[in-house]
């Protein structure tokens, strides 16, 4: 089931995690998958036009939120709170829902295309939407109104993101660019212009004081979150970057790349650390794992891949699935996994 990449590896690495639940979840493949805080609960997204809230250490589905008339495309607990989940679906709608009775608190509409991104503030005030229409949305959780429409860009917005103080959100879009705005106002700060491909992924650091943004021109770019200044170009991948991230303390950048490899980058000195190779494909999720010193990675080539983010080592390969995986994370104390495949599964690793 698991296999390690070297036998120097094997003792540490075959007892890390293993596959401990196979979940056949959905109709038809999944869109998505997140984990609340604590990682004792998860949600799954699909095609099937459905949302499921899932138990982690049982593997027993606990609710099925029903509703949406088309795919259920982006997910989202209240983190750090958990108690309520947010849907994003291609019917153009998002709706709120109670993670204990999975009942709908509310239905968002608006939007006048597909919903594919949304995201909570960290104070659990705000949800935002963004859309194929070329805009974004907030939302009040407890009103249930629309808050302010975000309109500036000429193309689908495909990320979006909220500092931690939640006075500011970043949207990136297939118009080459991303825009910073001002929560309370609706007004659009900066935009940092430099990428010449669509923008795959964007993120604050952790102190709100960085922005990372991955492009489909195969870099990866830094800036100043409160000037919007560019300050590096970070290159190297041979296709285009498909996801971005920072650690938690904010010192290091993972990228992942359809040129089927992973790199670390150092966010103080711009240079790359660590190159991740090993994928038989492209690499279409990377995260760290809390602590910061490991990395996952998630393929089409139907494997995870679990790495030593200071040496590049691939520590761990986690194998079972039968299609493509598209989607993985770590709970918050770092000790379990969960992946997301087009194969309608989702798979449990301790």
């Amino acid at each position: 089931m698991l296999m390690c990449c070297t036998h120097f590896y094997f003792r540490s690495c075959c007892s890390r995690f293993c596959r401990t639940e196979v979940l056949r979840t959905h109709l038809l493949p999944l869109t998505n998958v997140a984990f609340n805080k604590s990682g004792s609960r998860f949600i799954t997204g699909s095609y099937d036009r459905t949302c499921k809230l899932w138990d982690t250490a049982s593997g027993e589905e606990l609710h099925t939120l029903e509703g949406h008339k088309n795919v259920v495309y982006a997910i989202a607990f209240n983190n750090p709170y958990g108690d309520k989940i947010a849907t994003g679906s291609f019917d153009k709608t998002c709706k709120l829902w109670s993670t204990e009775t999975g009942k709908c608190y509310h239905t968002f509409r608006g939007h006048s295309a597909e919903i594919v991104c949304l995201s909570f503030n960290l104070q659990s005030t705000l949800v935002a939407t963004g859309s194929m229409d070329t805009t974004a949305k907030l939302w009040d959780i407890e009103k249930g109104e629309e808050v302010a429409t975000l309109r500036g860009h000429s193309a689908e917005i495909i990320a979006l993101s909220f500092n931690t103080i939640g006075d500011k959100i970043i949207t990136g879009s297939f118009d080459h660019t991303v825009a910073v705005w001002d929560v309370g106002t609706g007004r659009r700060l900066h935009t940092l212009i430099g990428h010449r491909g669509e923008i795959s992924s964007a993120q604050f650091n952790w102190d709100c004081s960085l922005i990372v943004t991955g492009s489909l021109d195969k870099t990866c770019m830094l800036w100043n979150a409160v000037t919007g200044t560019h300050l590096a170009t970070l290159a190297g991948h041979k296709d285009e970057i498909l996801d971005v991230c920072f650690d938690y303390t904010g010192q290091r950048i993972a990228t992942a790349s359809a040129d089927g490899s992973a790199r670390v980058y150092d966010a103080q000195t711009q240079k790359c650390i660590a190159k991740l190779e090993g994928h038989g494909s492209e690499i279409s999720k990377v995260c760290f794992n809390p602590k910061g010193n490991f990395i996952l990675t998630a393929s089409s080539d139907k494997t995870a891949r679990l790495w030593d983010a200071a040496t590049g080592h691939c520590l761990q390969i986690l194998e079972g699935h039968t299609e493509e995986i598209f989607s993985c994370a770590f709970n918050y104390e770092g000790d379990t996994i969960i992946t997301g495949s087009k194969d309608n599964s989702c798979c449990i690793w301790h």
